[in-house]
């Protein structure tokens, strides 16, 4: 059964062409209120990580080149810093990189340490040939005695501490370089 409801001034109304919410048009220009707020927002967030980041790890510096640091004005100590003995040890074991074009040149710097009493582990080229400076890396500040005795076999090499050769296995690296060729030469 279907209800009736008594007629009212409702049912008499015309069917427009407009449905749902009547809205007045949007002005131009509040399309950028919520650019600047998140721009703003965003700003902020970036400056409350900064200081966190400063705080806890304090390492912020402010230095400005060409001015002198605290360190540089201070007086100059009259310490001498010690420097290990050269020594020979044959217990530990040198990796020898040619970083030069010459391939022989690796094969000759072996056989000089081999001489010099030096456990020579392993003999390969380097990943670079145009390396000019002779190097002897070493991993550990104990081996610094130990480094100065192979760079002592090697004259003109310089010495580096530096963990970038510690996955090879072998206590010192000896890098040589296009000066022990021009030595040589």
């Amino acid at each position: 059964m279907a209800r009736t409801y008594p007629h009212d001034r409702f049912d008499d109304l015309s069917h427009g062409n407009r449905v749902g919410a009547h809205r007045a048009p949007a002005k131009k220009g509040r399309g950028w209120v919520p650019f600047w707020w998140a721009l703003g927002a965003t700003l902020l967030l970036i400056g409350i990580g900064i200081v966190i980041l400063v705080t806890l790890t304090n390492r912020l510096s402010f230095t400005i080149p060409g001015l002198p640091t605290d360190a540089a004005t201070s007086a100059p100590t009259s310490e001498a810093v010690p420097t290990a003995v050269p020594t020979v040890d044959p217990t530990l074991s040198v990796t020898v990189l040619n970083g030069t074009p010459d391939g022989e040149l690796a094969a000759s710097v072996t056989e000089i340490l081999t001489i010099a009493g030096w456990d020579v582990g392993s003999t390969q080229e380097s990943d670079a040939d145009g390396v000019e400076t002779t190097f002897v890396y070493y991993s550990d500040p104990v081996l610094e005695g130990a480094a100065r005795g192979v760079a002592a076999s090697l004259p003109g090499s310089e010495l580096t501490l530096s963990d970038d050769f510690a996955e090879t296995g072998a206590s010192i690296t000896v890098i040589v370089g296009n000066d022990y060729l021009a030595a040589q030469g």
